[in-house]
């Protein structure tokens, strides 16, 4: 084929390329039907052997420029980042984060299970016998944990401690949280000693309060943000066995490549549960230390459980069956 020939038979479709290609760097890609995304990734390809044919037959540094031009513009619009617009991010937390933690429920589950069962043991071993906590909890931890929640369950957390502790909770759980996520790259081993270790600790705490006779304020205070919170902290306990998982069992692909494909994953549960840390520090800084009654705090800490589990139980399924 002659170079005439070529430019009269390709050029249409480099034209109907560039028409494309304006449209999706303009970023109305909304108004691209499903035949015009496939046809410019048709055409992208197209362009990308047009190239390399120029460049074999050295048919003119004008032209390679200009098919260089398109194939780079190309590139960039089909493999870019999506623009992070507030309804996308409002869409991932409304759907896409519980149909993606629901689709890696295993490893929630191994996760939940390795935060609750070391934890329920040691509550249960330290409130019948609450001078045990001195082999987990610090004496100074015991004697803060005895002066917050002494008085009366309709109080919150006693003395000037709780705006203070409010923070302190909020900070401590969302670091637990970052890293049972980030130590899932240790081939997992991180994450599973950081979810049992802080299971005991928490559960540990919670055992001292109430063997010590002030589980009633303590588990009023808690019961609210914790429905968030501490599912959260599994959340990303998940998210870290994920990492460690790719690392361990990669298959086919080199650890590397399975760290990228499943890195992406890690990173969303771990960015679905910041937010739920997110909505667990609301809860905590204006309901949880509220003077309302204990009954009325239960009431409202069990609809807030039941909420978490049908968010993450049912939210996005409709669209998903669609």
């Amino acid at each position: 084929m002659t170079r005439a020939r070529f430019l009269a038979v390709r050029r249409p479709a480099w034209e109907a390329f560039e028409e494309l290609l304006e449209r999706v760097e303009q970023r109305r890609t909304s108004r691209l039907s499903g035949r015009d995304v496939s046809e410019f990734a048709r055409l992208y390809r197209a362009v990308c052997y047009d190239l390399a044919t120029v460049r074999s037959r050295e048919w003119g540094r004008g032209l390679e420029d200009h098919l260089n031009d398109l194939v780079r513009r190309g590139h960039s619009s089909l493999y870019r980042s999506p623009p992070g617009r507030p309804q996308e991010v409002v869409r991932f937390f409304a759907e896409g984060f519980p149909r993606l933690l629901r689709s890696n429920r295993a490893y929630f589950w191994v996760a939940a299970a390795l935060f609750l069962v070391p934890g329920l043991i040691a509550a249960l071993v330290v409130a019948g016998d609450p001078e045990k906590a001195a082999r987990i909890l610090p004496g100074v931890v015991r004697e803060m944990f005895r002066e917050m929640y002494s008085g009366s369950p309709e109080a919150g957390p006693g003395g000037g401690a709780g705006a203070a502790m409010t923070g302190f909770y909020v900070y401590n759980n969302v670091g637990i949280a970052f890293r049972c996520f980030a130590t899932g790259i240790l081939f997992g081993a991180g994450t599973v000693v950081l979810l049992i270790y802080n299971s005991i600790y928490i559960g540990a705490a919670a055992g001292y309060v109430a063997g010590v006779g002030h589980g009633e304020r303590f588990f009023s205070f808690v019961i609210a943000h914790g429905a968030f919170e501490l599912t959260a902290i599994a959340v990303s306990g998940a998210a870290g066995l994920v990492l460690g998982h790719a690392l361990v069992h990669p298959g086919a692909r080199s650890r590397l490549e399975s760290l990228r494909r499943r890195g992406l994953v890690a990173v969303q549960l771990a960015g679905g549960a910041g937010g739920m840390l997110a909505v667990a520090a609301l809860i905590e800084a204006f309901w949880s230390p509220c003077g309302a009654p204990s009954g009325l705090k239960f009431a409202v800490g069990a609809l807030l459980w039941i909420a978490v589990i049908a968010y993450l139980g049912w939210a996005g399924r409709e669209r998903s069956a669609r």
